[in-house]
């Protein structure tokens, strides 16, 4: 059973996580997370809080000599703005009069989280509803791409559009392309083409002198899944369905789609389901689906093609010339709530969480099929399983 707890305020000292389920004997590569720590924190359009803080992870257990021992792992990133909120946030009763936030910003989380616990001073909604907790799960996923590459799995990102402006409808980009991913790190938006990184930083160039925000579309591809994670027993236990929820938890998602998504609806079906052939001895690659409009998962179950989906993310609902609202406390309407320090767009680095979330979910279901007390049995498992796959496959052909 693999699953994780994270724990911490924006504005609080740090952020913690729990990690439960990982098998002893992985290595843990400190650098490669903090690596995923910093892209998260990059991406054109990005607010000042990200000048601030120099995200990294301290690890407190679990690990030795670089490996999992097989017990919880827990992991620290220091919020290096808490100097600035000791007052503020502070633990124990302070005695200076903190001002309270009354005033709700519309699409943030102020006046439903306000409502549900009673709160009528909305910081105490804004610290753990901030986006600053996505952090944590981009270690937490981070960790799970180091198990799951063990098996030649890989996991990507890129931004297909942004505030309208991207790929064409119909264009399919050739992430198959030696060079693709280099280029899309290589961009400011995370996107393969250069003339449309350009005019996506022009969009959200024309967004920031308006006071406004943008909101786009990010794709995630993971390639190396093999067939057979998920499940169809249970309505909870499909894998498409645990990809849709991971994806679903990012702070301004408001969509998900899997393989060719809405876009399925309009065909017929003879255009839409993927032919399956299989290939045979030990030159074959064995199982293999001509296209692959299903996304990587069929009945709930990963088929063995690339799992591909994609993210509506909303922009961002702070904004430099905000919005009327009204106070949480008296019930007041108000002209104009206040603006607090965010960013223009952060379709990039939702990309980067979009990553460590199918991470988490594809880890999930890995554990839960192959099991394995420590790397090497898994290891065995997952060789077992694979090489039955084939072996009776061939058989099958031979009987014929």
């Amino acid at each position: 059973m693999f699953r994780f707890l994270t724990a911490g305020e924006s504005h609080g000292p740090c952020l913690t996580v729990i990690i439960e389920g990982l098998p002893a004997h992985l290595p843990l590569d400190v650098e490669a997370v903090n690596a995923q720590l910093r892209r998260r924190q990059g991406g054109y359009g990005r607010g000042g809080r990200m000048k601030i803080e120099r995200d990294q992870i301290e690890v407190l257990s679990g690990v030795r000599f670089g490996q999992t021992m097989g017990g919880p792992v827990t992991l620290r990133i220091e919020n290096r703005d808490w100097v600035n909120w000791r007052e503020r946030m502070s633990v124990a009763p302070v005695e200076a009069e903190i001002e309270p936030v009354t005033r709700v910003r519309p699409g943030h989380a102020d006046l439903t989280g306000a409502l549900k616990y009673g709160l009528d001073d909305v910081r105490e909604v804004i610290e753990r509803a901030s986006s600053r907790e996505t952090a944590a799960r981009v270690a937490v996923g981070a960790v799970c791409a180091q198990l799951l590459a063990q098996f030649g799995v890989a996991i990507h990102s890129h931004v297909i559009a942004v505030g309208g402006v991207g790929y064409p409808p119909d264009a399919e980009p050739d992430v198959a392309q030696p060079d693709f991913w280099a280029r899309v790190e290589a961009s400011e938006m995370r996107c393969a083409d250069a003339d449309l990184t350009q005019r996506m930083i022009a969009r959200i160039l024309e967004g920031k002198r308006a006071g406004d925000t943008c909101g786009g579309v990010f794709e995630v591809i993971a390639t190396g899944v093999p067939a057979g994670l998920g499940g169809y027993s249970q309505w909870d236990r499909r894998l498409s369905a645990r990809i849709a929820q991971a994806l679903m938890s990012i702070p301004s998602a408001k969509g998900v789609e899997i393989g060719g998504g809405f876009g399925l609806a309009a065909l017929p079906g003879s255009q839409v389901h993927d032919v399956v052939r299989y290939e045979g001895g030990p030159d074959g690659r064995g199982w293999r689906h001509l296209t692959n409009h299903a996304g990587g998962v069929e009945g709930g179950i990963s088929n063995g093609e690339p799992i591909v989906a994609r993210v509506a993310v909303k922009p961002i609902p702070t904004l430099a010339h905000p919005l009327p609202s009204a106070d949480a406390r008296t019930g007041e309407n108000i002209e104009q709530t206040r603006y607090e320090r965010s960013d223009v767009c952060v379709v990039p680095a939702a990309g980067v969480v979009g990553e460590a979330m199918l991470a988490i979910a594809l880890t999930d279901a890995w554990i839960e099929k192959f099991g394995g007390d420590s790397l090497s049995e898994q290891r065995r498992n997952v060789e077992g399983y694979l090489a039955t796959l084939r072996r009776e496959a061939d058989s099958a052909r031979v009987v014929e």
